[in-house]
């Protein structure tokens, strides 16, 4: 197979899909991988690096593009990039597509296999994909958050552990996931008053073990959420449901109750994210205000630290690589139903229920959609 590299061009996207240990992985199991000119400069690998590992150099993304037959990449594609993309070519990157109705349509009427991180599962019914970068989503957020209470970047001046005789800052995490309990590590170690808020109950008990009484935790509900917002300083978005639109949590009316220059990191903005008030923002203008309340909504945060991210990522995603790579995409997914998952769109169907449900298409299970292509083919 021709697996192809392409440099990434989110604003301010560093990471890169392939490390040259990946690279040379592919090029040592028989395949061939074309890799954009300084497509890995962001995280500190050099062309020379690819070179060594097997790969072939091209001068642009069109290049990589035209001549890969799957495309592995770090973000979903943008606009500039839909062009890019063709009938058949499969594409393995994050997706998050259940926000992105233009790109959803892109991948369908171009027939693009779309195979996303965030939707693979593993045995246990976890995301293998979607962890690592969770990890360090849910790291930075609280890091983030704490630079952004400072007066002069906009927040209300608030030392996050705070000091003798002054009190710590407010941390309210909704969700305790990955995300919620890499944010709570960091927010504990760094001194904060921490509370974290999630509907699963034995979740909360498990939370309660790890932290024993360095955290608050509390069931979910409207009023819960309402209630302790209202005396937050920094407020964290970890909410997921797998491939679907995140759930709003916070409304307007809520916010109007948060202390002015409190602080809203939104981590599930990929999704849509949880308050009503939320939307994606950019490392270059990463935050803005409303009812008072500095929110920040970028929707890469990893971008920020890509060395560490896209060794992170590709720890996890590079045996599915060469998954798809030496069994071609049939049957890689019927050897991996976590594999499967993955699959959100394919030869112009969308293929993942919670996509379908949030954007009101059509729906079709892949198997019928690969027992179909099957039978034409043998026709």
């Amino acid at each position: 197979m021709i697996v192809g590299l392409p440099k990434e061009i989110k604003d301010n996207e560093y990471r890169v899909g392939l490390t040259p240990a990946g690279v040379r992985a592919l090029t040592d199991a028989g395949h061939r991988v074309v890799v954009e000119r300084s497509a890995g400069e962001g995280s500190g690998f050099e062309d020379s690096l690819y070179q060594r590992a097997g790969a072939t150099m091209l001068d642009s993304a069109d290049d990589v593009w035209a001549e890969g037959e799957m495309i592995v990449k770090v973000k979903e594609p943008i606009a500039p990039e839909y062009p890019r993309m063709r009938e058949g070519q499969l594409l393995f990157t994050y997706l998050h597509l259940a926000p992105e109705p233009e790109l959803t349509r892109q991948l369908l009427e171009r027939k693009v296999t779309g195979v996303a991180y965030e939707t693979i599962t593993d045995r246990r019914g976890t995301l293998p994909l979607l962890t690592p970068m969770s990890e360090v989503a849910g790291r930075m957020a609280v890091q983030v958050g704490a630079h952004y209470l400072e007066k002069m970047a906009g927040g209300r001046g608030i030392l996050l552990g705070g000091v003798p005789g002054v009190p710590a800052a407010r941390v309210v995490i909704l969700g305790g996931g990955v995300v919620g309990t890499n944010s709570a590590k960091i927010a504990v170690g760094m001194g904060a008053y921490v509370t974290i808020i999630d509907k699963n109950l034995d979740r909360l008990r498990e939370l309660d073990d790890i932290f024993l009484s360095k955290i608050s935790t509390l069931a979910s509900s409207a009023y819960m959420i309402h209630d302790v917002i209202s005396q937050a300083d920094l407020i964290i978005g970890a909410v997921l449901v797998p491939g679907a639109a995140a759930p709003r949590l916070v409304t307007r009316n809520m916010l109007k109750d948060v202390p002015n220059g409190a602080v809203v990191v939104d981590v599930a903005v990929d999704q849509g994210g949880c308050f009503e008030t939320t939307h994606a923002t950019t490392h270059s203008k990463p935050t803005y205000y409303e009812e008072g309340v500095l929110h920040y909504g970028v929707a890469n945060m990893p971008g920020a630290v890509p060395r560490t991210s896209t060794f992170a990522l590709t720890n996890a995603t590079l045996p599915y690589a060469l998954k798809l790579a030496n069994l071609d995409f049939t049957k890689a997914i019927k050897s991996d139903p976590g594999l499967k998952e993955g699959v959100n769109t394919y030869a112009g169907h969308c293929t993942y229920e919670a996509v379908s449900a949030a954007q009101g298409i059509e729906y079709t299970p892949i198997d019928e959609v690969i027992g179909t292509a099957s039978a034409t083919a043998l026709r």
